[in-house]
């Protein structure tokens, strides 16, 4: 349901993540962009309208006044809608998507040394 709502909405770089083993706040997550404020705040709309038609729950929902980065909270799934340059910055996809073998090698006793 949220995919088709982005996809009627035209969200644009669409990803999910399977957070199954790497979190327990969800099972899965959402990151879409929108071409602007307006747009994100449009498309975090209706998808908390099509929660509520289909599911009969209300969703939680943050950032919505400035639209540069909303997030709903579904339950089982996170959605996070951004402006494109503020995703880019922030760069969830990234930061998700780290294996844990990766996430090990970078703890701090173990992090390359520091040039000098």
């Amino acid at each position: 349901m949220v995919l088709a709502s982005l996809e009627d909405d035209q969200a644009i770089e669409v990803v999910t993540i399977a957070l199954a083993g790497k979190s327990t706040m969800a099972d899965h997550m959402v990151i879409a962009s929108g071409r602007s404020g307006r747009q994100v705040a449009s498309m975090a709309n209706k998808i908390a309208d099509r929660v509520k038609a289909d599911f009969g729950r209300s969703v939680r929902m943050q950032g919505l006044q400035t639209a540069d980065w909303v997030l709903i909270d579904i339950g089982d799934i996170i959605v996070h809608l951004f402006r494109p340059e503020v995703r880019q910055f922030y760069a969830l996809e990234k930061m998700w998507s780290m294996e844990p073998e990766a996430t090990a090698r970078m703890t701090p006793d173990k992090a390359p040394p520091r040039p000098a």
